[in-house]
């Protein structure tokens, strides 16, 4: 199969498809491999990497976009990028379309099959595509919070660990999943009081467990939620339906009951965000502030550790795309009812459910599809 990388072009976005080393194992299964020139080189890969593994290095997009069948991307396609897609392009990246209207119609026009990294699943129900980006947005999650808690970023001014003598900083956690137990574990590191909001009994029985006392947990209802961000000076949005975009669990009119410089940090902001307040930033401007609140919403949180980022991800989709190029899109979707949950546009139409009714489209299964 042909298989094109191009250059990410979303804003601050350097991440990249394929590592050379994922190159290197298709090229030897028997594929071809066109890089956009230059396309690594935000996450320290030049071309030469990839011309040593057998790639080709193409001038453009418009030339990895003619030349390739497979189009394997990190972020969802620009609208420059869409326009270059055809009825015989399979798209292979994170769409997060429930949110992003604009996206499915363009992806609807260019009658691609397009496959969903965010809602591929494993044998256990999880979300193995998912799973490594929100690691990364777990862990950088705490980074950011202790930045924007400084009194020169308008935060508190206080230190999320604290110090012998003084209280550390209350952390409330909303979402005991991947990203969420990241954060956890990183805020518990740093000695911050940690609390996790969860619905999932089970999942808070294993955090007790795992944490041995060190942090507490919260069966999740509104009220008890609306108690703990009045003595919160950070707060995790960690919450993720599957394909869907997320529940706004904190309103406006909660934020007045916050303390003044006390920060929010949505990681569910590419699923539209869990905040009523959030709406999307980038890394070059990453925080504003409603009500004496601070937001930090960045939509692409692992874009700033690309190198980190681009290899877990790889470690992920790599077996995946392989499928993708030994079999045809169509026969590894059918082949595999992991691959198969993650299609979400076939043919002009909405193939995903939970897109589908989240977008106010009709849901439109595939005649091909077999499982």
């Amino acid at each position: 199969m042909r298989i094109g990388v191009p250059t990410e072009i979303k804003k601050q976005e350097s991440r990249v498809g394929l590592t050379p080393e994922s190159v290197g194992e298709l090229v030897r299964a028997g594929h071809d491999v066109m890089v956009q020139d230059g396309a690594g080189l935000g996450s320290g890969f030049a071309n030469d990497a990839y011309t040593a593994v057998g790639a080709k290095i193409l001038p453009d997009a418009a030339a990895v976009f003619e030349a390739a069948e497979l189009i394997v991307k990190v972020k969802e396609p620009q609208p420059e990028e869409t326009a270059r897609l055809t009825p015989a392009h399979t798209l292979f990246t994170y769409l997060h379309l429930a949110p992003d209207p604009v996206q499915a119609e363009g992806l609807k026009k260019s009658g691609c099959l397009a496959i969903a990294y965010e809602t591929v699943t494993d044998d256990q129900g999880g979300l193995p595509l998912l799973r490594p980006m929100s690691q990364v947005a777990g862990r950088m999650s705490m980074q950011v919070a202790a930045w924007a808690l400084m009194r020169t970023k308008r935060g508190r001014g206080i230190l999320l660990g604290g110090v012998p003598g003084v209280a550390p900083s209350k952390v409330v956690i909303i979402g005991g999943g991947v990203s969420g137990t990241h954060a956890a574990e990183i805020a518990v590191g740093m000695r911050a009081d940690v609390t996790v909001f969860d619905r999932n009994n089970r999942r808070l029985d294993e955090l007790d467990s795992e944490f041995r006392g060190g942090l507490k947990t919260m069966y999740s209802t509104a009220h008890a939620l609306a108690e703990a961000i009045k003595e919160a000076d950070l707060v995790i949005g960690a919450v993720l339906i599957p394909g869907a975009a997320a529940p706004k669990l904190i309103s406006r009119e909660q934020l007045k009951t916050m303390k003044p410089g006390a920060v929010l940090v949505d990681i569910a902001i590419d699923q539209g965000g869990c905040f009523e307040t959030s709406h999307a930033t980038t890394h070059e401007d990453p925080i504003y502030e409603v009500d004496g609140v601070l937001h930090y919403c960045v939509a692409n949180m692992p874009g700033a550790v690309p190198r980190t980022s681009t290899y877990a991800l790889n470690n992920a989709t790599l077996p995946f795309v392989m499928q993708i190029a030994n079999m045809g899109a169509r026969a590894a979707i059918n082949a595999n009812p992991h691959l198969a949950n993650g299609l979400t546009v076939d043919g002009g139409k909405i193939a995903h459910k939970a897109v589908a009714h989240d977008l106010g489209e009709d849901y439109v299964r595939p005649d091909w599809l077999k499982v």
